[in-house]
Formats: C-alpha cells, structure tokens, sequence
C-alpha cells in the first residue's frame, strides 16, 4: 500500500496559509503575464476551493490577455474579471505562479497597504508577500494548491482536479521535464481518481493545432539559426510572419520545444515581435535543454524570470543586438 503523502512544505507555512485563507472572506485572485498551464490551472482551482469555503473570490487577467492559448481555451475562465472590482481594496490579493509583482504589471495591485498572499515555486521568487508559500522543490505552482487543498481538508472535485492536472501535465513537460519526480505521479493519480479525463484533456492541450499554427511552426523553423557550434540555437517570428499566416501571437505557444528537440542544443530561444503592441517591442522565450544553463539568470539581467530550465522577458532591443546578448550569456555559463 502506498504511503500517505506529506507536505514537503514547513506544515507551519502551509497552515499559515491555510489559515489566512479561513480567516478572510473576499479574494482577488491573479497571475502572471501571458499565463501558462500552471498559472490558470492554479488560478481556476484555487477560485474554485475559495468557493468551497464560502470565500467571495474572483478571478483577474487584463483583457490584453485575451484570447488565451488555443491549447488553454477550454478552461471555464469566462468568469475572470478584466477590470479590479469596486471593492478590491477591501480584498486580499492572491498571486499564484507569480515570481515577482512585476510578472503582473497593473497598478491597482500594487496599492499601498494591500494585504498580499504570494503562492509559488520559482526559485527565483523575491518574496514579496505578507505571507509568501515559497516551494522551489514543487514540480508545479498547482501542487501546491493541491496541498492547500488537503490541508482545508476540501473536495477534490472533477473541476478541480482537471485544473490541477492542466497545471502539472503543463509544467512538467507531459511528465519529462526533470521537476518530474514520485510526487508528481503520485499527484496525477489522484487527479485521475478524482475525475480528470486524460485523453480529452491531453488532446485539448496538444491535439487541435489550427492551421495558422502550423503555418506560423514552418516560419520558425525556416527562420531557424545555431550558434556557438549549435549550442544555441533560436528563431525569430517577426510581425510580418504573424501577418503572412495569419496567426496570432498566441498561437506561438510551444513552439520553443521543437527549437529546443535539435541535436546538440543547450539553449533554445525563441524571439517573437509583439504584432498587438505593448509594454516591449519583442518578447524572447528560454528553454535549457539538460540544465547546464541557468536561462532564468540571463532572464532576469532583462527584467524577466523564471525557473532554470524555462524562463522569458521581454525587451526593445533590436534583433541583432539581442542574439549578441543571449551569445555572450550562454557562453559565459557554459565556459
């Protein structure tokens, strides 16, 4: 029989939580900037255990988010708010997957006095909460969540545990990436118990690609350089590329891992022109394909963040200027 599994996180930190969450009534809850798997999922199953304890809880994305991911779409997030409630000051503000309140860049939130609550588990995370529930050995920023959930000793419903389960298959990379580890599976099994149906979700997420996805794959691949005897290599979909398939920039989610599958590659890159506008002319997307590079540190020297393995920013550099920048920052990692 296996055993139970136990918190990994201090029990006085994720009681602190926990009980934070008994305590107060009204919620507003976000994430990160173009959100991942592990962002909404986390953001929709924390929503949905609020409201298992009577909590007031609303979601919030800024419009500009929208559409998400195709891959994304099917979660129920038609409720999210775009606008801050007439009351936010009266609630307290819950970032999941959020390294730092700079990944979530709407004022409102950044209010003086605010009482903020910081789930998470990037290593890199500045800690900016009153209460920030830190764990860098959690796979994902949803099994967390799933934690909080037992220690509220809440129902694992179907609709949770889908959103759970989007959070882990996503930021474990469909169970491959190295953050896999028993718990994880362990996790996943309950899940699946719990109500998840694998292979629908599994083809939500990866198994309905629209033409201009596929469209917009060829541009990058075709646009294709290595450098640094093919250590590094990285794509550049420029606005023209967007215009010409007719694909949206969202629609370039995922395409980092073909980049990063190449033989040989250490780092892969994927930079992409913002065709809608917005705070950086270009965003750039970093994978370390065996964790040689720590790509959230050449991240964060543009303002950006994330794990060691999978990190991004954005910037107004020029294009020739940035592939200079990621050159000089791989190689003065790998020599």
């Amino acid at each position: 029989m296996t055993p139970p599994i136990q918190p990994a996180l201090k029990p006085t930190a994720l009681e602190a939580l926990a009980e934070e969450l008994r305590a107060h009534n009204r919620f507003l809850l976000t994430t990160h900037e173009g959100p991942d798997g592990d962002a909404l999922g986390s953001l929709l199953a924390m929503h949905e255990l609020l409201g298992q304890l009577g909590k007031d809880s609303v979601m919030f994305l800024p419009a500009k988010e929208f559409p998400l991911p195709v891959e994304y779409q099917f979660l129920p997030l038609a409720d999210v708010f775009h606008e801050p409630p007439a009351d936010v000051a009266d609630r307290v503000l819950v970032f999941l997957d959020c390294g730092n309140i700079d990944r979530m860049p709407e004022p409102f939130l950044r209010r003086e006095g605010a009482h903020i609550l910081n789930i998470d588990h990037h290593h890199d995370n500045t800690h900016f909460g009153a209460l920030n529930l830190v764990d860098t050995e959690a796979a994902c920023t949803a099994e967390i969540v799933w934690r909080l959930g037992k220690a509220l000793r809440l129902e694992l419903t179907p609709a949770i545990a889908t959103a759970l389960y989007v959070g882990l298959i996503t930021d474990t990379g469909k169970f491959m990436y190295e953050n896999t580890d028993a718990t994880a599976h362990l996790m996943a099994a309950e899940l699946i118990e719990a109500g998840v149906d694998v292979d629908e979700t599994y083809r939500r997420l990866y198994e309905r690609v629209p033409m201009e996805k596929m469209k917009l794959l060829a541009r990058a691949l075709e646009n294709l350089e290595r450098y640094e005897d093919g250590r590094l290599a990285l794509t550049y979909l420029s606005a023209r590329d967007y215009e010409e398939t007719g694909a949206t920039e969202h629609l370039s989610e995922g395409i980092i891992d073909h980049v990063r599958a190449l033989e040989g590659v250490r780092v892969a890159a994927i930079v992409r022109d913002k065709p809608d506008g917005g705070r950086w002319a270009r965003k750039v997307s970093l994978r370390s394909s065996d964790g040689s590079v720590d790509v959230s540190a050449i991240a964060r020297q543009q303002g950006g963040g994330g794990h060691r393995r999978a990190a991004g920013f954005g910037t107004d550099l020029e294009y020739p200027q940035l592939v200079e920048f990621l050159r000089a920052s791989v190689i003065a990692q790998l020599e």
